[in-house]
């Protein structure tokens, strides 16, 4: 299959996690529920952030950018799943299977930039909390979510526009429940060196780069946490660290497996179920992970919610006067 010729576009197959029609069913109600559940509580996450004007501060700006990027990164994959399933149907034209691979590396590229900021915010606000607010101010916190945008942006379209450059055989099936970038890579009937290379020298600068920022980052914020004589103040800091680093260690464990899995132990199932792991768990565990523990958001929805009672009944009320009053006139 070659774009741009006139041997014309042929589509591939995803196969899924189970080909068995009976767990069919089962497996569009467990997808289903998980995506729910992950742009209600994503959305709930950025209502709270926006309504509340003692949220809006640099850690709970980058907050609300995780949230909405994580809707976006769920969005990218299983809506075509779930579609695939209620049609009775695998299939995925190559357009579209290049369209969600960008999409895909867009986001999981921006998660991967706003985590590193999430640690760099905490390593400012523990470390050094006297120059917080001249460090960690509003210009900087949006030149660093723009950046990242351009270069989620850049990596994504080159990644993407080398892929469409491989020859693919007809018939191609993927063994998996998206078009997942090394799958695709994998299929190709054309020399790929260029293609592996690329990905692993990115895996490298976007995946190692922001992971070593992070492990420096809490090194210096557990170093100085051992040196804060407050027991109370040491547990402040762990609990306002210890939710963003379970998000960290399960989105970079699972991801890096599955792109740095060798050719002699990888496994096309065990690969979807790591990538199912850091592209729609993560995202659905990150409102429970944040909010639960998290006063401030649980205040926040506590008071958003509280707003829409009241005013519910007010504008209900001016509607029924509305109207009293276009009768009589």
């Amino acid at each position: 299959m070659v774009p741009g010729n006139d041997t014309g576009i042929l589509q591939f197959i995803l196969l899924g996690f189970s080909e068995e029609p009976e767990l069919q069913t089962l497996i569009f109600g467990v997808f289903l529920s998980m995506y729910l559940i992950t742009v209600f509580g994503n959305l709930l996450i950025m209502l709270a952030v926006s309504s509340d004007s003692y949220l809006h501060t640099p850690m709970y700006f980058f907050l609300s950018n995780l949230s909405f990027v994580d809707i976006c990164l769920t969005s990218t994959t299983i809506p075509k799943m779930l579609w695939n399933i209620q049609t009775h149907s695998n299939s995925i034209t190559y357009e579209g299977c290049i369209m969600q691979m960008y999409f895909f590396l867009l986001f999981g590229e921006l998660d991967i930039f706003l985590l590193t900021m999430m640690a760099y915010d905490r390593f400012v606000a523990i470390c050094h909390p006297l120059h917080y607010t001249v460090i960690m101010n509003t210009q900087l916190c949006g030149l660093l979510v723009v950046v990242s945008y351009i270069m989620s942006f850049l990596y994504s379209l080159l990644q993407s526009l080398l892929v469409t450059q491989l020859i693919f055989c007809p018939g191609m099936e993927i063994p998996h429940f998206f078009c997942e970038f090394k799958e695709v890579i994998q299929l190709a009937c054309s020399d790929t060196f260029l293609n592996n290379t690329m990905m692993y020298f990115a895996v490298g600068l976007f995946g190692g780069g922001p992971f070593t920022g992070i492990c420096y980052s809490y090194s210096k914020i557990i170093s100085t946490i051992r040196r804060t004589s407050s027991a109370q103040g040491k547990y402040k800091a762990f609990s306002t660290c210890a939710s963003h680093l379970s998000v960290v260690s399960l989105f970079y464990c699972t991801g890096i497996g599955v792109y740095l899995s060798s050719a002699a132990t990888y496994s096309s199932r065990s690969s979807a179920i790591a990538s199912m792991m850091y592209t729609v768990v993560t995202p659905m565990l990150n409102p429970f992970i944040y909010s639960l523990r998290n006063k401030d958001i649980k205040r926040a929805l506590r008071k958003f919610f509280g707003m829409v009672a009241i005013k519910g009944p007010i504008v209900l009320r001016l509607k029924k006067w509305q109207l009293l009053l276009g009768l009589k006139h």
